[in-house]
């Protein structure tokens, strides 16, 4: 009785029929002939007729194999007979194949040594799958069956039970980090997608480890009887292609998130250093972080899916010499039809080397601006005031206004009346300014003590009075308007007025001057002089 054993051939040996060049340059096939899913032997045939060749003798093994199953008392009789000079194998008196001198060379023997080897196989294969059909070897496999899918059972199980684990323990970090007071807000943002990044991983792997446990041990348990493990064979030899793109494109996956954990990782323990963190540096390090970060992520990502699609092509067995040659000299080409890219990544790598800008400032750049969203190597878009997305091609900038670079200044000009008392509106104006700056909600949002500047200039309306307030990046806006609200309940407190725009007419012409009544009269004296 053969020990109790499971068939699971290995991918790699599992494909289909390889061209093979010989001497002469006549092209010729090869492949195997099986049995209950188990490899026979291999042949080899000119590829006009090696398909209808292998057909022949695998119909001719399938026959010899049913007859010799089917009768509990067949004896096995495999003999070499001679036909045309060549070795022929005959099973229980049926002819089964003619051995080739390309067979022979195949193996590199003499065709009846080739004979003879093939005949010892096909008897203790024959015979192995006879004692495989046994009721005592049925019942060992079946019982081999139900303990593997119980095994598949558990382990499923614990794979769930790993992954449900990980979710909650992912909830409360992200939790633990949202409700910490002390985190910064780019070190918060960085856990939290560093988290997530895990949590990804996580779930993809727990999918691979899922198909893979039910998958693979269907595939096994259908390899322990020789009834199934034909199928066995044919799911491999289908599923090989597929699964071997399905794994490369779920390495490059994992890779890549496994790549931005690392970026991220990277950068959280950077501005987590506290020799890096200034007060003058902290804010613009953030935004420097975010987009060196995001643009590392960019180039992860092209890398990763680079080698993947290489690593495919290996896997299916092309030759990627050439087509790295035939893609250097299209890339050559391309580079030269499109130099605008290549200004574009030039430009876009300086202005991020330079920290022209980063992600999070408010920027112009000649007729448009807004709050920069997305910043490449090949281009930058920002969100104007009225929410449109606007994209600018990175070799377009040439002068850019970043708004919001390391800190920011509420520029406002205050008009007075002409008739107000100018010190008094000068003393107010500072106060108002001491005021917002020492209260506890806007002190962290101003920076310096404001400045006063005075009279800015002499306008049509009244005088203009200029205050400049420095602020935190992108604070400006709402110091200024703060300020403003303030300004002008302690104007109505004091009795100062803002002017309003007046309109003054003068009037040269002397006879628009007179009376009605003094022309009408003037007209009648004139009528009565005439008569």
């Amino acid at each position: 009785m053969p020990q109790a054993t499971a068939q699971i051939p290995f991918i790699p040996n599992l494909q289909p029929p390889n061209l093979r060049t010989s001497e002469s340059d006549s092209r010729t096939v090869t492949g195997w002939v099986y049995l209950d899913g188990r490899r026979l032997f291999q042949i080899t045939a000119p590829r006009a007729n090696f398909t209808e060749r292998l057909e022949n003798i695998q119909e001719n093994i399938n026959q010899i194999s049913q007859e010799y199953f089917q009768n509990p008392d067949a004896k096995l009789d495999v003999q070499v007979k001679t036909e045309n000079g060549l070795p022929v194998i005959y099973v229980n008196n049926r002819q089964l194949m003619t051995i080739t001198d390309q067979d022979a060379r195949l193996r590199q023997v003499d065709a009846w040594t080739l004979a003879n080897q093939i005949s010892r196989s096909l008897r203790e294969q024959l015979e192995q799958a006879k004692q495989e059909r046994e009721p005592e070897f049925l019942v060992r496999q079946g019982a081999i069956a139900v303990g593997c899918g119980l095994s598949i059972l558990v382990i499923s199980w614990g794979l769930t039970r790993w992954k449900n684990r990980s979710q909650r323990t992912f909830i409360q970090q992200q939790l633990a980090s949202t409700a910490s007071p002390t985190a910064r807000p780019i070190t918060t943002q960085l856990n939290q997608q560093q988290q997530r990044h895990i949590q990804e991983v996580t779930k993809r792997l727990y999918q691979i480890g899922q198909i893979g446990i039910w998958g693979g041990g269907a595939l096994f348990i259908l390899g322990l009887f020789p009834h199934t493990r034909s199928l066995q064979l044919g799911i491999f030899l289908g599923l090989q292609f597929p699964v071997i793109l399905g794994a490369v494109a779920i390495g490059t996956y994992v890779s890549v998130r496994l790549s931005y954990l690392l970026i991220d990782r990277f950068t959280s323990a950077f501005v987590s250093s506290s020799a890096l963190l200034t007060p003058e540096t902290s804010e613009r390090l953030q935004l420097r972080v975010s987009t060196i970060s995001g643009v590392t992520k960019s180039i992860v990502t092209i890398v990763c899916v680079g080698v993947g699609i290489l690593c495919a092509l290996l896997a299916l067995g092309i030759d990627v010499v050439p087509l790295l040659a035939g893609a250097g000299l299209v890339g050559v080409a391309v580079s030269l039809a499109s130099q605008n890219l290549i200004k574009d990544a030039i430009n876009g790598f300086l202005i991020i080397l330079e920290d022209q800008y980063a992600l999070g400032d408010v920027i112009s750049v000649g007729t448009v601006g807004g709050l920069v969203e997305n910043l490449n190597l090949r281009m930058t878009q920002v969100r104007d005031a009225e929410g449109r997305l606007i994209t600018i091609p990175n070799s377009e900038i040439k002068i850019v206004a970043n708004l919001s670079s390391r800190w920011s200044r509420a520029d406002l000009t205050v008009p007075v009346d002409y008739k107000t008392d100018i010190d008094e509106a000068l003393n107010l104006i500072k106060k108002v300014a001491i005021e917002m700056d020492e209260d506890p909600k806007w002190q962290h949002q101003i920076v310096e003590t404001p400045q006063v500047l005075g009279i800015d200039n002499f306008g049509d309306r009244g005088l203009l009075i200029r205050v400049w307030i420095k602020t935190q990046p992108l604070k400006q806006w709402d110091v200024a308007r703060e300020f403003r609200r303030r300004l002008k309940i302690a104007f109505d407190h004091a009795g100062i007025f803002i002017p309003v725009p007046q309109q003054a007419i003068w009037v040269n012409d002397a006879q628009l001057l007179v009376s009605p009544d003094s022309r009408v009269r003037d007209q009648q004296s004139k009528v009565n002089g005439h008569q």
